[in-house]
């Protein structure tokens, strides 16, 4: 069986593919972001998620027009994410809008807070004079008076976050999106989310560039054991605890091929957790001069990132 074959269903009822395709890719590559939407569709992917900032939308827009031209996929088939990045905080309707015109789609299934931060404007500096709330609250608001969004939710939630929107808003999130893998399994977070009905989807399933925890020994140990490849582990030990994955390549061949769904039993699942424990690693980790509730931060690699 195939992992882009399981889906899960959303506190609002509605239906999200497992595995989905990451598109942040590195902006000098855009020009392969056509083919590789493409070859993930023909494959059987049917969940793409997405971002205004990525720079990618415009890319992604031309392969949906041509998936649906020449009937690879229908729009009802497939599954599509983008997010409000900080620098938009105060237009989630102007940045939704943008990407509904790039992506060439009437609507978008899932609309995600990218941070919860503002910054000022074409910069990474936050701006403290704004609310990150009052996007999450723009972003309620579309979901009531539009027909521009299916599901709502946030990335880059800490549970410091989540209990702050949950004291001053009634809208609990349908999913939050965060680095998720087995150096970082934030075992905390995963189980309150989980308390509140809230669906966890993972981002830099492989590690981030050059997919290091490919080469970790006991994802290789379980990949023989279970006779998949270390891709197909690293992406089930997510479908198998519930949790969306996102893998993100721009390999032709691999996303030709697919990856299969691979049953990890409870006790492989609390091995490749104590392993995350152990050998702790945060990949993606931007430094924006404030404290996201993360307890395991400062411990991380500092630069800027858009994922």
């Amino acid at each position: 069986m195939k992992a882009t074959e399981v889906d899960f269903t959303l506190n609002d009822g509605n239906k999200i593919p497992a595995v989905g395709l990451g598109t942040a890719f590195p902006r000098e590559n855009q020009d392969l972001v056509t083919d590789c939407i493409i070859t993930a569709l023909k494959s059987g992917i049917r969940h793409i998620d997405t971002a205004w900032y990525y720079g990618s939308e415009p890319m992604i827009g031309v392969a949906l027009q041509k998936a649906f031209t020449e009937g690879i996929v229908k729009r009802e088939d497939i599954f599509i994410t983008t997010k409000v990045w900080p620098g938009r905080h105060d237009d989630a309707l102007g940045s939704l809008n943008d990407s509904l015109e790039f992506l060439q789609l009437d609507y978008v299934d899932l609309f995600l807070q990218h941070w919860p931060l503002c910054f000022i404007k074409d910069t990474f500096t936050v701006d403290e004079r704004f609310d990150p709330l009052d996007t999450w609250k723009e972003i309620i608001e579309i979901k009531k008076t539009t027909k521009k969004v299916k599901s709502i939710g946030v990335s880059n939630y800490s549970i410091r976050s989540l209990e702050r929107l949950f004291k001053e808003t009634d809208v609990i999130p349908a999913v939050n999106q965060v680095e998720l893998h087995p150096r970082l399994p934030q075992l905390e977070l995963v189980e309150f989310c989980r308390d509140h009905g809230i669906l966890m989807e993972a981002f830099s399933p492989l590690g981030s560039g050059g997919a290091p925890l490919l080469k970790i020994p006991l994802v290789n140990e379980l990949a023989e054991k279970y006779k998949a490849t270390a891709t197909d582990i690293l992406i089930s030990f997510h479908v198998c605890k519930g949790t969306v994955v996102l893998p993100r390549t721009q390999n032709l061949e691999r996303l030709k091929q697919g990856w299969e769904f691979v049953k990890i039993s409870n006790e492989d699942l609390a091995k490749l957790n104590e392993y995350g424990i152990a050998n702790h690693y945060r990949y993606i980790a931007a430094e924006f001069g404030i404290n996201l509730g993360f307890p395991d931060w400062n411990d991380s690699v500092d630069y800027h990132t858009g994922v």
